[in-house]
């Protein structure tokens, strides 16, 4: 297996990469640890670079197709890394997941519906509802002795009420990190189809999952699943290609699937980037060699987060089945909201994304990239910890 170097340390401020701009990180913040949004500061495969260089040296980039092998590269990808045979007419392309989410909810609800979200959970999701003037249904997640579950009564009461009319599913669920079950996902099944509840599952971060935890894709737990869902889908977090802005989505139903595509035209978002098709292409292709040892360096950092809280009092690690985000309890430092943010920022040199972003009843918490250079963590934790000592 080829030796790629996740410890090389890049210095991604040579481009506006958002991570690190004043835009997130404030007019004072260039010297914060950056662990806030969501990609990742690795290279990423050579065969992406390498398709894009064979893209770019053609030198004419008018109006393209979609390139011959991408859907099949995209059907042989989930049938061999994860057990989904799907069918290449089912598959519609959008330049990103949430763009999905929105038509979805455009096509599918009306002003005024509800729409369930499992908070804490991606912030997008309640402000593509809101200002799709939607309501938010919130079904909060259970924390019980460090771990997250499902309320599946809760979800019951919601999907019954008339007005409910979709789920906004997070699967794998962002920022909590858990890889729902086969089990979990029947229930979610069951109660949505019985209570005709339309589910759109986010499945970004499908390929990031580590040990023991197997990520299952809602449209396929059984027939009534896939035809009651749209299931989006991109390479755009396992390869770290998200300003390539490439995602696709699964409709098995044809109706659903009709309407939706209608009103992708209607709002020309079906146009195809050629840099996008490339590396979507290649990362599904010939990415995994990379992706492999990339998810070892991930668990690895894992560990080292792990293990080095061990020695921090107040901060706890809520352990995670998949994704890069690591969801940590800061409830056992006793501060306030604005005062753990202080003291993260100030104390810390820490840049994270405030739990309070995900829900209200999440103020404790902050989801924390470790998709980063070993050195760059070890550092940010050495920094917490004399932070905490110095109180």
């Amino acid at each position: 297996m080829p030796d790629f170097d996740f410890d090389e340390v890049i210095d991604r401020r040579e481009v506006p990469a958002l991570k690190f701009h004043q835009t997130v990180l404030g007019p004072d913040g260039a010297d914060l640890f950056a662990a806030g949004v969501a990609d990742m500061d690795f290279r990423v495969a050579p065969c992406i670079t390498a398709a894009i260089e064979r893209r770019l040296k053609h030198n004419l980039f008018g109006y393209e197709a979609v390139p011959d092998g991408l859907v099949p590269a995209l059907i042989s990808w989930t049938e061999r890394r994860h057990k989904w045979k799907i069918e290449p007419q089912h598959i519609l392309r959008a330049p990103n997941v949430l763009n999905t989410l929105a038509m979805a909810v455009n096509c599918f609800t009306a002003p005024g519906d509800g729409i369930i979200i499992q908070p804490p959970v991606f912030f997008d999701f309640a402000d593509i509802i809101a200002e799709n003037e939607r309501m938010v249904a919130e079904n909060a997640l259970v924390f019980e002795e460090g771990r997250y579950s499902m309320d599946f009564a809760g979800l019951e009461h919601l999907a019954s009420q008339p007005d409910i009319r979709m789920l906004f599913l997070c699967n794998p669920h962002n920022p909590v990190g858990r890889v729902w079950t086969r089990e979990e996902l029947r229930q979610v099944d069951d109660i949505c189809s019985r209570h005709d509840v339309f589910v759109v599952s986010d499945e970004i971060h499908c390929d990031i999952t580590f040990p023991g935890h197997e990520y299952t894709p809602f449209a396929s737990i059984s027939q009534k699943a896939g035809a009651n869902s749209v299931t989006s889908l991109s390479p755009a977090k396992s390869f770290n290609i998200a300003s390539c802005c490439s995602s696709f989505s699964v409709v098995p139903d044809d109706g659903r699937r009709s309407a939706l595509q209608a009103h992708n035209s209607r709002l020309t978002v079906n146009k195809n980037n050629a840099f996008a098709s490339v590396a979507m292409e290649a990362a599904y292709t010939s990415g995994e060699p990379w992706l492999e040892p990339m998810l070892d360096y991930l668990w690895a950092n894992i560990d080292l987060t792990r293990k080095c809280l061990k020695d921090i009092p107040g901060v706890d690690l809520i352990e995670p089945d998949g994704t890069f985000l690591l969801w940590l309890d800061f409830d056992g430092l006793g501060l306030a909201p604005e005062e753990l943010d202080t003291f993260l920022r100030n104390q810390a040199g820490w840049a994270i994304t405030r739990g309070v972003s995900f829900g209200h009843l999440s103020s404790r918490f902050g989801r924390l990239n470790i998709a980063c250079p070993r050195s760059r963590l070890k550092t940010a934790l050495a920094q917490l910890k004399c932070a905490v000592a110095a109180g």
